[in-house]
């Protein structure tokens, strides 16, 4: 995503352009003939929605995992505090390596194993300041509800049992507003499942993949 590895930020950082960057990789598929299933984990997952909503031709299919259709309204007092709890830590001074592993362990369960935890927490320690303030402020005003009637294709609305970021009761109910959804939760993890436990994660993504997307 723009802001995240060696891609840049972008102005403004909104949904509207970060639906915008990925639409040339879904043309180049395209073109390729090939099939184009989005998945998205998290802020990912909201970018699939967007994307979708925004360029249903260029979707076969989703798979949304931790995420939900909405976050609020932008400017609401809950989202204000949302971002002032969040960016108070580099306000301070600190960086994101000082900060990822105190955020990382409100994402996974009580019992995520170490290494994975490890993972997570240096994947968190590369993400830039500016890209994570950024994100944020996109974040708080992100709401696709009213499209989710009309996404026309198979989606996958994967959830994690101990999640607290997108709880499994908001995935379930973003998956039966979807015609056709499949819900599914997954056990023992928390808001990283592709981290925490990976084979469970794949499985149930290659599970759908095979099911819904069949090689002839």
């Amino acid at each position: 995503m723009p802001g995240y590895g060696d891609s840049a930020l972008i102005d403004p950082y909104d949904f509207d352009g970060l639906a915008q960057a990925l639409t040339p990789v879904l043309l180049f598929e395209r073109d390729a003939g090939r099939r184009v299933v989005l998945l998205g984990h998290s802020m990912g997952g909201m970018v699939a929605q967007q994307v979708c909503a925004a360029t249903p031709a260029l979707v076969d299919g989703m798979v949304l995992s931790g995420t939900s259709p909405a976050f609020g309204k932008g400017d609401g007092p809950w989202q204000r505090e949302f971002i002032a709890a969040r960016t108070a830590p580099l306000d301070a001074g600190k960086t994101m390596a000082q900060m990822a592993a105190g955020l990382v362990r409100t994402m996974v369960a009580p019992d995520a194993d170490a290494q994975a935890v490890a993972f997570a927490t240096a994947v968190m320690a590369a993400v830039p300041a500016p890209t994570y303030r950024a994100a944020l402020g996109a974040l708080v005003r992100f709401n696709q509800r009213d499209a989710l009637a009309r996404i026309a294709v198979p989606v996958l609305a994967l959830a994690g049992q101990h999640d607290t970021n997108a709880a499994p009761e908001v995935m379930q109910r973003m998956a039966q507003r979807i015609t056709g959804a499949e819900y599914r939760c997954l056990p023992d993890v928390g808001h990283l499942a592709c981290m925490e436990r990976p084979e469970l994660f794949n499985d149930a993504v290659l599970d759908f993949l095979r099911r819904r997307f069949p090689v002839h």
